[in-house]
């Protein structure tokens, strides 16, 4: 066996052995943190809720029966069944849809981040490194995100394309890459002048060995902390969307769907709006707990 090669398995092995230490110290971190630990604990509730909503929802969350609607939390069928949390405008039971809706906001918030996130992080390391003519092309398509309402863009996408799981996604993604971007670029200009990459420019790295070796691993910190707490607005944001009737249409059952269907009976049947909401409250008060403890962990300025 070369040098060589005893030299990478020596290194491999004291690279595996750190990560097994730093992993070791982020659990220890975890179980002290008692805030944090409630935070996972909310999300791993609802994630196990969503994944198995077929078989833990007490009824299917489309079936209308008209003569127990507006039934209030608590409520007892005449074939003896409970709607826990009473039904709605349709008759159709809350707690059944709400447990399916996590599904949905779930699988909006997580794939529109892994979209922005990818998007975002993609074009900073080019902007950072190449800098000159692309660096401002590129911020200047920043800008001009920053500047586009929200609520606009979704309009004029939506309208072309028509409401649909899959366009909400497209939405949300292509409007949220910009802070993943610029935080990227800022790290890239600081450590494209560091001797590692000098190093390996001198050894004959291309610019893309560069970029996906050497520099998008000391960059992923930032982004995993902003893509935590991304997801808590993705979700807000797709309830927003249903709230507006831009969203996932009927009779898929949203938050922001149900929300919107009990805004005309808040006097008259307070719980076919305020479940939902609590669900969006919680749900995004987990995600940000869990987020801002992930933030002191992993990065070291705020240790120092």
């Amino acid at each position: 066996m070369s040098d060589g090669s005893v030299a990478s398995e020596v290194g491999g092995a004291t690279a595996a052995r750190a990560n097994r230490q730093d992993l070791r110290r982020i659990l220890k971190e975890l179980l002290r943190n008692k805030v944090a630990l409630l935070g996972l604990l909310i999300l791993l509730g609802i994630t196990v809720a969503a994944v198995l909503a077929p078989w833990i929802s007490p009824v299917d969350p489309t079936i209308q029966e008209i003569t127990s609607r507006m039934k209030p939390p608590g409520w007892t069928t005449s074939e003896g069944g409970t709607n826990w949390l009473g039904t709605d405008h349709l008759g159709r039971d809350i707690l059944s849809r709400l447990i399916f809706g996590a599904r949905i906001s779930l699988v909006i918030g997580v794939s529109a981040v892994a979209l922005a996130g990818t998007l975002g992080t993609l074009l900073g390391l080019v902007a950072g490194y190449q800098g000159g003519r692309v660096d401002d092309l590129i911020m200047r398509a920043t800008d001009t995100m920053l500047a586009m309402p929200f609520i606009l863009l979704a309009l004029a996408v939506i309208a072309v394309l028509g409401p649909s799981l899959r366009n909400i996604i497209f939405v949300l993604g292509i409007t949220s890459w910009v802070s993943y971007a610029r935080i990227v670029r800022a790290e890239v200009l600081t450590l494209r002048t560091r001797e590692f990459v000098s190093a390996a420019q001198a050894l004959g790295s291309g610019g893309r060995r560069i970029l996906f070796r050497h520099l998008l691993p000391n960059v992923l910190t930032p982004v995993i902390v902003i893509a935590t707490l991304e997801v808590a607005r993705m979700i807000i944001l797709e309830s927003a969307l249903s709230f507006l009737g831009l969203g996932v249409q009927p009779p898929t059952p949203t938050w922001g769907g149900m929300l919107a269907d009990g805004r005309a009976y808040l006097t008259t049947a307070w719980w076919l709006a305020t479940f939902p909401g609590l669900c969006i409250m919680v749900t995004v008060l987990g995600i940000n707990l869990l987020g801002d403890w992930l933030r002191d962990v992993l990065d070291p300025r705020l240790q120092l």
